[in-house]
């Protein structure tokens, strides 16, 4: 929901009141996203001012302003225009070569055959009406060659969320489907992609948002107690001397995002 690294804003951090976001960024971090002394936007997807690099689905901007440090051609998509306009804003005065941003909702992309070096697209096929089209869509957009990272919710937690997340979570325009991992693997293969490599993270986030439906304060007003003490909590875990390798399991387990590095045949 990713995306996922959009702030959950839960109030400015104190001592008292521990920043769900910069933790969970850190979280990102430790899972290999938005690594710059390799140039990998994820393990296995590195990322150079000669690659151009289109993020569908990309909201803020907030994963795109890795790819525009690195000096990339940038391409913004996102049916939502006032996200556009904050992506755009985001990626002013950026090291990016290029800045092109486009609302669509992807069908079809406006974007030309095979011209996308790489291709992100992050909590995006649990949305739409059809994750067929919508893949040949990303396919079509990409060079031979071109390697893709896309995400979708895991699934054990979205199904922890239909507990207790109100009805809308799981009704358009938010999420309209469950993708099993295989399913998952299945639709990229299908749509011609080639899977290289398979994983999942942020189960920190699975259980942080169990807590906020339980919670029930307005999100990006306030806080909890729980929410608060879960924050504390994961720090401290990850800073113990086993902290890597629960944090490692747990993502196996409970992971809040499913992850794909693909690569188009070429």
């Amino acid at each position: 929901m990713i995306s996922d690294f959009k702030k959950p804003a839960v109030g400015e951090a104190t001592a008292d009141r521990p920043d769900p976001f910069m933790l969970g960024l850190h979280d990102a971090v430790l899972s290999g996203w938005f690594n710059n002394d390799t140039g990998e936007l994820m393990t296995g997807f590195p990322i150079s001012a000669d690659d151009v690099v289109a993020d569908i689905g990309c909201g803020d901007g907030g994963i795109a302003s890795f790819s525009a440090r690195r000096g990339a051609h940038v391409i913004l998509a996102d049916a939502d225009a006032v996200k556009i306009g904050q992506a755009k804003d985001r990626l002013a005065g950026s090291s990016a070569r290029r800045v092109d941003a486009y609302v669509t909702d992807g069908n079809p992309l406006p974007l030309p055959g095979g011209t996308v070096t790489r291709v992100v697209c992050t909590e995006v096929l649990e949305h739409v009406d059809d994750p067929v089209a919508f893949m040949a869509e990303l396919v079509r957009i990409g060079r031979p060659g071109a390697l893709y990272l896309i995400t979708v919710p895991g699934t054990a937690q979205e199904k922890l969320q239909k507990v207790l997340a109100p009805p809308q979570y799981f009704q358009k325009p938010n999420h309209i489907r469950i993708f099993e991992p295989e399913q998952f693997a299945a639709l990229v293969e299908q749509a011609g992609l080639t899977i290289e490599h398979r994983t999942g993270y942020g189960f920190f986030w699975s259980l942080w948002w169990l807590f906020f439906w339980q919670a029930g304060v307005p999100l990006g007003e306030g806080s909890d107690p729980s929410l608060d003490a879960w924050t504390r909590t994961w720090s401290e875990v990850l800073r113990g001397k086993d902290g890597m390798r629960i944090k490692a399991e747990l993502d196996r387990v409970l992971p809040k995002a499913q992850v794909i590095i693909a690569r188009k045949p070429g």
